[in-house]
C-alpha cells in the first residue's frame, strides 16, 4: 500500500484531462466546489455526495476528561467537529480494493 496522497492539484488535474478546460480553469473549478462544501459546512448544512459519502458538522458538549500520565481530571469545552459517514457503496469499493 502506498502512502500518496490526493491532493487539489491532483484533483484539478484530474479536470483538465477529462473535461478539457484549461489548467487555470480547472483549478478554479476544484477550488470553488470546495469553497462551497466548506461554506455549506460552516453554516450548519449538510454536504452529500452520492456514491461517495457525507459530511456533517456535530455538535460535542462539555464534559471533563483526564490526562493519561498524571492523572488529573481536565475539562474539555464544547466544539463542533466534523464527520464524514461513507456511502454503502464507497465503503465496498474501498473493501474489495479498488477492483470494480
Amino acid at each position: 500500500m502506498t502512502a500518496k496522497t490526493l491532493t487539489r492539484m491532483d484533483l484539478s488535474e484530474a479536470v483538465f484531462r477529462e473535461v478539457g478546460l484549461s489548467r487555470n480553469e480547472s483549478a478554479d473549478l476544484v477550488e470553488s466546489v470546495l469553497k462551497h462544501m466548506s461554506d455549506a459546512l460552516v453554516s450548519g448544512q449538510q454536504v452529500k455526495i452520492s456514491s461517495f459519502g457525507t459530511f456533517s458538522v456535530r455538535e460535542k458538549s462539555a464534559r471533563v476528561g483526564r490526562n493519561p500520565k498524571t492523572g488529573e481530571e481536565v475539562p474539555i469545552h464544547p466544539r463542533r467537529v466534523l464527520t464524514f459517514r461513507p456511502s454503502h457503496l464507497m465503503k465496498d469499493r474501498v473493501a474489495s480494493g479498488n477492483k470494480s
